[in-house]
């Protein structure tokens, strides 16, 4: 029965002179609070902000510049970022999907890289309008609004929503950055709507930090215990008082809990072959991306 490959990839050392600050402590906020709009005045005046207009790069040199300066920022960083900017490169996907925006610096490196690959659009979906507006603006600034679409609203309404609409038909490449217990419950939509198919890529942030143990269990599962588990209705929890159950509660503060369809079967028939690539937070904390293809469809 053809099941999924899985092996892990090692990592260089990280270079601690582009450390961001470290995230604050526990029970502190580290977003959400203000510094997401602080950014973009930091970015809007910066001393070099003709060099910045237009160039993707320089942009993403100021945000960098904000986290190892002035206030941690939950970006994938420049290393996790390496890793999914060749995966583009080397995929060359026509549409590619992020789920989680934040303040854009994902949708700035790869929506940079699949215009330089040849690909037409970059859906950046955010849930918080403020932020999915810092996205805009900052896409904006560096020249990449023909690329990089920001949709508003939770991710699986958003997917939805597009998929009837005629805007999306088919995910190339798809990064999942967001609320980490939807991981899982967004893909299998996915697999649903027939957004994903042989050939497809994905790559899913934070799978050490926090971690995501349904997710990987998911994407590493032979087809015939997904079919199982698929007969059995069997879901995927969460432990709410792990770290990306307190993580959730500062979303629900301000944009209410997150509902979760975990009835959803998805299409357990797909083949995925999946491999975990270690790499670093932008803070020097040990993380991984975890890169899985799909490889075909059992019969």
């Amino acid at each position: 029965m053809p099941g999924s490959t899985v092996e892990s990839v090692k990592h260089a050392a990280f270079d601690e002179r582009k450390a961001y600050v470290p995230q604050e402590e526990k029970g502190q906020a580290f977003f959400d609070d203000g510094r997401e709009i602080e950014l973009l005045h930091f970015v809007y005046g910066h001393p070099s902000i003709e060099e910045i207009r237009g160039s993707p790069e320089n942009v993403l040199k100021a945000i960098d510049e904000y986290g190892r300066t002035r206030k941690y920022l939950m970006n994938v960083g420049a290393d996790k970022g390496k890793i999914v900017a060749n995966l583009v490169a080397e995929v060359k996907p026509q549409v590619m999907v992020e789920l989680g925006g934040y303040i854009g610096y994902s949708a700035l490196l790869f929506g940079n890289a699949v215009r330089k690959a040849g690909g037409q659009k970059y859906f950046s979906l955010e849930r918080n309008p403020e932020f999915g507006a810092v996205i805009a603006s900052l896409a904006d600034l560096a020249g990449l609004s023909d690329v990089v679409k920001v949709v508003i609203g939770s991710s699986a309404d958003s997917i939805k929503r597009l998929h009837s609409q005629g805007s999306l038909e088919h995910i190339d490449l798809m990064f999942l950055d967001h609320y980490k217990p939807a991981y899982t419950s967004d893909l299998k939509l996915c697999e649903h709507l027939n957004l994903i198919t042989p050939g497809t890529v994905l790559a899913a942030d934070n799978v050490i930090k926090p971690g995501n143990p349904p997710y990987l269990e998911y994407v590493r599962s032979s087809v015939e215990k997904k079919r199982k588990a698929a007969a059995m209705e069997e879901t995927n929890g969460f432990d709410v008082e792990s770290e990306f159950g307190r993580n959730a509660d500062m979303y629900k503060q301000r944009e209410g809990e997150e509902k979760i369809n975990t009835e959803l079967k998805g299409n357990p028939n797909l083949v995925y072959e999946s491999k975990l690539v270690n790499s670093y937070e932008p803070t020097g904390e040990p993380d991984g991306v975890e890169i899985t293809r799909c490889t075909g469809m059992a019969k």
